[in-house]
Parts: structure tokens; sequence; C-alpha cells
């Protein structure tokens, strides 16, 4: 999703710590936010824990279209319920503060790590694309497409977890979409281009595009850059705006097993009915993962909310 300008200031609840977001609910600090959303960690006297509570903006209580989307949040992390997917808790889009309860997760997320340290090993690599591709592989019998697989939304873990299914759709749904929905860096060719605008074929959003976005995530694991230069948000095409509707992907380091060199290239091919199906990936990286002397790699984080 193409970044939008910053809220304005009215746009917050300015909620500090302490302050109830509900009754039930009370904030413990500000995570960040969207257009739509501020993201709290918060107390939660349902649950008697700390959870991540995703709060529509006072802008935005009474857009029908905001709401339509909290709900099928709500809905799209019911259906996926998956060992390496955020579990959804509640929600309510009637309140004066319509929010989505979520569980809170420790661990660092991938943009995170990739930011402080650069390229990660091969025992950090491998773990998280099998974990990521069982999730996708679930996907398809539930029928959830993620449409935003990236970096920033990978928490690291033993198992990895997935998070933010803010555009999820079904398939149906996902094949009507008309315009640009995901992260620029990291939208597969129909996502950044849908109906197949600027390209022949005519693909549109589907299960294939979750196969896409792990790949483009793995190669910046991996070479702890991008896979393909930054667009011009300003051109007159999608080629323009979206590299990657048109461009091959850069190299990876050299070191790189063939293995996960064959699943990514695989996995950014170009048109979706030539990418590998989640359980394909899989299966095509468990040798790697036999092969490394420890296979997983738990990331905690000290300080726990009280």
């Amino acid at each position: 999703m193409s970044p939008t300008l910053a809220p304005a200031a009215d746009a917050s609840w300015g909620l500090r710590e302490g302050d109830a977001i509900t009754p039930e609910l009370t904030a413990l600090r500000l995570l960040g936010g969207g257009s739509a959303y501020e993201a709290f960690l918060a107390f939660d006297e349902i649950t008697y824990g700390p959870v991540v509570v995703k709060v529509v903006r006072p802008t935005e209580v009474d857009d029908p279209e905001t709401l339509h989307g909290l709900e099928r949040e709500a809905t799209a992390l019911e259906i996926a319920n998956h060992p390496v997917v955020v579990r959804g808790l509640r929600y309510d889009a009637d309140g004066p503060r319509p929010h989505l309860v979520l569980e809170h997760i420790e661990g660092p997320r991938l943009s995170t790590l990739i930011r402080r340290y650069g390229r990660l090993s091969e025992q950090q690599y491998v773990p998280l694309a099998i974990d990521i591709a069982s999730a996708l592989h679930y996907f398809r019998y539930v029928d959830v497409c993620h449409l935003d697989i990236k970096p920033s939304n990978l928490i690291m873990g033993s198992p990895a977890r997935l998070i933010d299914l803010s555009v999820a759709r079904s398939a149906a749904a996902a094949a009507a979409i008309k315009g640009v929905i995901g992260t620029d860096a990291y939208l597969a060719p129909e996502q950044a281009a849908p109906g197949g605008a600027g390209r022949e074929g005519g693909e549109v959003p589907s299960f294939a595009s979750d196969v896409w976005g792990l790949g483009a995530t793995l190669f910046h694991a991996i070479a702890g850059e991008r896979p393909f230069p930054e667009g011009n948000r300003d051109g007159a095409t999608p080629a323009e705006r979206h590299p990657q509707v048109v461009e091959p992907p850069g190299e990876l380091p050299s070191g790189v097993p063939p293995e996960v060199v064959a699943v990514i290239s695989s996995a950014l091919a170009p048109r979706p009915d030539d990418r590998p199906l989640p359980h394909e990936i899989a299966e095509a990286l468990e040798p790697v993962l036999a092969r490394q002397p420890k296979a997983r790699l738990t990331f905690k984080v000290n300080a726990r909310p009280v």
C-alpha cells in the first residue's frame, strides 16, 4: 500500500499510558498505525494479559468502508486459524471506539532484524520460509488471500507469526480488486496491475500473489535488500510505478543453497500459474532444514508489559 500522509492531529485519540480505550482495555503504549487505525499495546481485563488493539481513528468511526474493513479483518482472522497466524480475540464495530483485539506476540519483526543486522542466516530464513508456506497452504484450504506478505508483517520466532490481515480477501473478492492493494515493494505483478494493465494474460490477485510476497520477502531477508528497484510513484504506467511488472529480480548473494535459489526464482515468476504451491516450497526446503546443525532459532524480548 503506498505510503499516505500523516494523519491530522484530530485523527488520534491521544491516549497515554493508563488511559482507558474501553472499560476492559487499558492503553500501555502506542505501537503505530495507519490512515484508518491506531494500534496500541494494552492490558485486557478479559484475557488478563497484554493484547494489541487496533482502534479506528476518531475521524473514521462513521465511515462505513473503514468499519467494513474492521469486520472483514476480524472475519479473516477467525477463518485463518493457524499456528503461524496471529489470533484475533474479539472486535466491536458498533461502539464509540470501534476496535479489534489481537493476541500480543513477543519478538522482533523481520523488517526490524533486517534493518538492524542486515542479511539473515540460513538457520533463520529457512525455518521462516517453511512456517509461512504452511500458513499459505492452509489459506488456500480456507479461502483466504493475505495480499500483504512482507517483512514488517512477520514476527520472528518458533514458529514465525504472520500478522495484519487488514486487506485479506477471499479468492473471489481478490480477483475482483480493481485498484492496487498491498505494499509497493512486495506486490505481485497482478497486484501492481490488476486485470492485466500493461501486461498480457489479464491475471488477477489470487493465492499465488501471496507466494510472490513470500518470495520477495525471502529475497529481502537473504540479500538484505529488496529484489526490485523502487518505482516512480508518479509514473504513468504500472510498469513505471512498479518495476516488478516487467523487470526480473536482482541476484541473490553467492553461497545461497541451490534449493533456496530455485524456490525464490519460481516464487517470483511473472505468471501466477508458474509459481509453486506453498506445500511445494516447504517440501523443497525441508532438505536444507535437515542439513542445519540447529534448525530453529527463537527470538525473545526482555520487556513484559505489567
